[in-house]
């Protein structure tokens, strides 16, 4: 049985974390993932449209800013034919590995980056080392460049060892703008999966701690609204205008006033907001771009609704229409206990592991939720696995970083936890 090196990870790890793409562009990194993918002993490789369900794709970009990220990858070097497949933003891909009679096995991984521009000061490892974030404005601030690798070194490990089962590793695009979990979801790849699991670096775990089961997620729903009046010159006639930036302006002040809910927790934010268009007109055009959230998928709907209806109340106050679009949405998610015991027993006895936690609140949101619901309602069971890394920034923050010694522990702990499922088959 052979496992990968540090040294291959780390460099892969670091290969990846150079070219960050966000949500529905990542052509070249799933490019370079089938790659990898292409010089290991797997069975089948799944991308694009094959692994996705296209009516449930949202938020993607306009084709001017697919094809410049199209472009961009084929300078790059990304494998034309490869590219070709994944034409209209449809990213991502599944790899399976068949070892015999036994159950199958799902593990999924993220691959986007952040929309955020990574520190160049010397005392951050990927500028003074040399990985830093080529595509400026992006990096990946959020380990998604070690999910993948660990996702790849998985498979090597697995492929290359003792295990009967099959095996299928999902690598999930569009994490961040929380919409790729629903159509690789719904997508038919997971409805044989007998036990799934997800996995997470960091998370305020240091290095040598791994969560066996990770929970509180809270269910989310993204949104952008869009308000339009009419325009009208402020100084001489401003009772012809109708005002979308009050309106807009009515509506965060009054999503921040929903009341909250005595069955769980409850979040709202309008996170980014903008209109008009000079000082001496009426505001004809406004937008607000935000985002609530549940402790269950039952309240993040409460929530949903009522923001639905302050929009719909602001803009009638002010005479304007509004148009509401969803951006992005997850639901909520439990770990099974079944698969919570293997990957805690599996952890305890892996080396470079030092502290197990049992259980984790996430205290945010993720669309492997709708992987892991899927499962279950199939008959299955799921964990979403937290690898703890050391990092000087927190998560989405320009100076984020992954201690690559995790990588090798994630493999480790992945694996043999896919073998210890095949086995006990809890």
């Amino acid at each position: 049985m052979s496992q990968p090196s540090r040294d291959r990870l780390v460099e892969l790890r670091r290969t990846f974390h150079r070219r960050p793409e966000p949500a529905w562009r990542e052509f070249w990194t799933t490019a370079r993932v089938v790659e990898e993918l292409q010089s290991l002993d797997v069975d089948e490789v799944r991308v694009g449209p094959e692994v996705l369900a296209a009516e449930e794709r949202i938020a993607v970009p306009d084709d001017a800013e697919l094809d410049q990220w199209f472009q961009r990858a084929l300078d790059a070097g990304a494998d034309p034919d490869v590219l070709d497949r994944l034409q209209g933003g449809f990213t991502g891909a599944m790899a399976t590995v068949e070892g015999g009679e036994g159950p199958t096995i799902g593990l999924r991984v993220d691959i986007d980056g952040l929309p955020r521009e990574e520190s160049a000061d010397e005392g951050h490892a990927p500028a003074s080392q040399g990985f830093r974030s080529e595509h400026e404005g992006l990096m990946h601030a959020c380990g998604h460049d070690a999910h993948a690798t660990i996702g790849l070194g998985v498979l090597e490990a697995v492929a290359d060892g003792d295990f009967e089962g099959t095996l299928k590793v999902f690598f999930q695009p569009a994490e961040e703008a929380i919409g790729g979990g629903k159509p690789m979801a719904e997508s038919g790849l997971l409805d044989d999966v007998d036990y799934l699991l997800a996995a997470h670096v960091g998370l305020d775990h240091p290095t040598g701690e791994v969560v066996a089961g990770i929970e509180g997620f809270l269910a989310v729903h993204q949104f952008r609204a869009d308000f339009a009046g009419e325009p009208a010159h402020a100084g001489a006639r401003p009772a012809e205008g109708r005002n979308a930036v009050q309106a807009m302006a009515a509506a965060v002040q009054n999503l921040h006033a929903i009341p909250r809910h005595e069955d769980g927790k409850t979040r709202v934010n309008a996170g980014k907001v903008g209109g008009g268009s000079a000082t001496n007109v009426v505001p004809e055009r406004a937008h607000i771009e935000g985002e609530v959230r549940g402790e269950t998928t039952e309240l993040m709907e409460y929530m949903r609704d009522r923001a639905r209806s302050v929009f719909e109340g602001a803009a009638a106050m002010h005479e304007c229409d509004v148009e509401i679009t969803p951006q992005g949405e997850a639901p909520g998610a439990e770990s099974d206990d079944a698969v919570v015991d293997v990957v805690e027993a599996v952890a305890g006895l892996t080396d470079g592991v030092d502290s197990v936690v049992r259980r984790d609140d996430l205290g945010g949101s993720e669309d492997a939720t709708f992987l892991m619901r899927r499962v279950q309602e199939n008959g299955g069971k799921t964990a979403y696995v937290g690898i703890g890394t050391d990092h000087p920034g927190g998560h989405h923050t320009a100076t984020f970083d992954v201690d690559e010694d995790s990588l090798v522990i994630g493999v480790d702990t992945l694996a043999e936890t896919i073998r210890a499922l095949a086995r006990e088959r809890p």
